[in-house]
């Protein structure tokens, strides 16, 4: 089969394009039929060399994926209702089932959590092996594209706005660097929730875009300081809710500009992993700080229940085959993006 994998760490140049053995049935799982798999940062981190994790090459890449199930696994029982031909979509994450996170259904919470391409070959194949138990059937009113576009990053949307964020109509919601999967899903997300969002972006063109999706507000921060700017639109009172995939460089201005009782949820570092916090406004504002990391199946499962009703569509920004990879990789990387970057075979 045809596959986008790693023999060793690096730059993206270190991407081969060529062909692998055909996965493997196991009892518990099912082959599906790769129609289209989505890019994201984790791909940057893992083909870098992500500390702790050691991979077997050749490694495939890749967490996200929507196609067609051409064969199950013998154990496969009528439990996960599942048939040959059937259309479908993956929930990412690994786990082991059987810890206290995992009875409690907090998947992402398990003592052993993984995610595909990453402590498993991945989805930039032509074909995956994929547990039984995180195949769902994909939305019928999204294509198999638009449907590899949302699972990874709406999950962790999901999560960070309503499990971790308690997010309540009416609320100002802050979205840092409006243009990436994350931010957009949240983008979309709140907004379906009845929440007042203000988006970041250092581009005119995203800011402009986000505003045609729905933004009340959007901040141009090489034009304007943050902190300043909230405390002139909410008459110094703050926001509720922030969103941060960015890390280093935004966190002190979130402690400024959250107002006392807020919540900051941060799934991501791309600025880097170090920040300094002033300790005083974290007790003094009374203020929540949450990490996330992805969600369980029953979260996605309310995604899909989300997408489904408002006919809602994830924003792709391009799509691309399998030979260029490379290519693909590189808009993501230089923030060129706006929406998912897709790949199909």
């Amino acid at each position: 089969m045809k596959a986008c994998f790693i023999k060793r760490y690096g730059d993206p140049s270190v991407i081969n394009t060529g062909s692998l053995p055909d996965p493997v049935c196991s009892p518990d799982e099912v082959i599906i039929e790769t129609k289209a798999t989505a890019l994201n940062h984790l791909d940057i981190w893992v083909r870098m060399g992500r500390p702790g994790n050691a991979l077997t090459f050749p490694h495939i890449l890749g967490s996200d994926l929507s196609g067609v199930i051409r064969e199950i696994g013998l154990s496969v029982g009528e439990l996960h209702n599942l048939r040959v031909g059937d259309e479908v979509i993956i929930y990412p994450g690994t786990y082991c089932g059987i810890c206290s996170a995992c009875r409690r259904g907090e998947h992402s919470l398990c003592t052993y959590y993984g995610l595909m391409g990453l402590t498993r070959q991945g989805t930039f194949s032509q074909y995956a092996a994929v547990p039984a138990a995180n195949v769902l059937k994909k939305p019928e009113h999204l294509s198999f594209e638009e449907s590899a576009a949302f699972p990874l990053t709406y999950l962790t949307a999901w999560r960070m706005l309503f499990t971790q964020g308690k997010l309540s109509p009416g609320q100002i919601v802050l979205i840092h660097g409006i243009g990436g999967g994350v931010a957009l899903a949240s983008l979309q997300l709140a907004l379906s929730a009845g929440a007042h969002v203000i988006v970041t972006s250092s581009s005119d063109a995203k800011l402009e875009k986000a505003s045609i999706i729905g933004a009340h507000a959007t901040i141009n921060y090489k034009e304007d300081t943050i902190a300043d700017w909230i405390a002139d639109y909410t008459e110094s009172a703050g926001v509720d809710l922030i969103i941060d995939a960015v890390g280093a460089e935004t966190m002190k201005s979130n402690l400024n500009i959250i107002k006392k009782g807020g919540t900051i949820v941060l799934c991501g570092v791309t600025t880097g992993p170090e920040a300094m916090l002033d300790l005083r406004s974290l007790y003094w504002k009374q203020i929540a700080l949450h990490g996330s990391t992805m969600g369980s199946i029953s979260e996605l499962q309310q995604v899909l229940k989300t997408i489904n009703t408002n006919a809602m569509k994830p924003v792709i920004d391009s799509i691309h085959t399998m030979d260029d990879v490379i290519t693909a990789t590189e808009r993501m990387e230089k923030g060129k993006q706006f929406g998912k970057i897709i790949l199909v075979p």
